[in-house]
């Protein structure tokens, strides 16, 4: 199995970090949250993917590190929602770098600070040598079957997404969009509407007063 968990828990020691976290992502909208280094960075991990916007999206998007050393500075016009919400849990600081190889992007690693600062040279080049490490473990899990990558309760999401993109006839990427819209409306995070869609609670092809 793919030890995710382990990799974020010794990132946070070389880095000088407040925590960690990896999401893997797709250029079709498949995307979340794969591990943390603790409970409480899952939870800031994861406010990117219900809000559809912050340094984690942009560095995938771009195939470039997205440095941000004081969300006070600033970030707030680049990302309206998610700024106040992350530094609502105390996040000063964020920096993420894409997980990648060559072209195929696979995903990011999340670099949390609860203290304004840039990252040193230093840790910058060890931020890199990580996320190295983390695409070999990515693929390597890949080689061997999706069951060996330990995905955690946030597997629920990647299944969730389909799930309606069954129900309403649309792309993934479009399903996405409308489980996190949903999220956002109802001031719920993520993992927690993907959970109702999979037990089949809550349905999307159904029409609601």
């Amino acid at each position: 199995m793919v030890d995710l968990k382990h990799a974020c828990i010794d990132a946070v020691r070389a880095l000088s970090a407040s925590g960690v976290g990896v999401s893997v992502m797709a250029d079709n909208g498949v995307h979340g949250m794969a591990d943390a280094s603790d409970a409480h960075t899952a939870v800031v991990e994861e406010l990117q993917f219900t809000y559809g916007e912050g340094p984690c999206i942009d560095a995938f998007a771009a195939g470039a590190p997205v440095l941000v050393s004081d969300l006070a500075d600033g970030a707030a016009g680049r990302w309206p929602v998610y700024t106040p919400a992350v530094r609502a849990e105390g996040i000063s600081a964020v920096f993420a770098f894409p997980l990648q190889v060559g072209a195929a992007r696979l995903g990011v690693l999340d670099v949390f600070r609860t203290s304004p600062g840039p990252l040193s040279r230093a840790d910058v080049g060890r931020a890199l040598t990580i996320a190295d490490q983390l695409v070999t473990l990515l693929l390597d899990g890949q080689e061997r079957g999706p069951e060996t990558l330990d995905l955690g309760p946030r597997a629920e999401i990647f299944q969730a997404q389909g799930m309606v993109s069954v129900q309403l006839g649309v792309p993934l990427a479009e399903a996405m969009i409308r489980i996190r819209a949903h999220a956002y409306a109802e001031n719920r995070a993520l993992s927690a509407v993907a959970t109702d869609i999979v037990a089949r609670r809550l349905r999307f092809d159904i029409e609601r007063p």
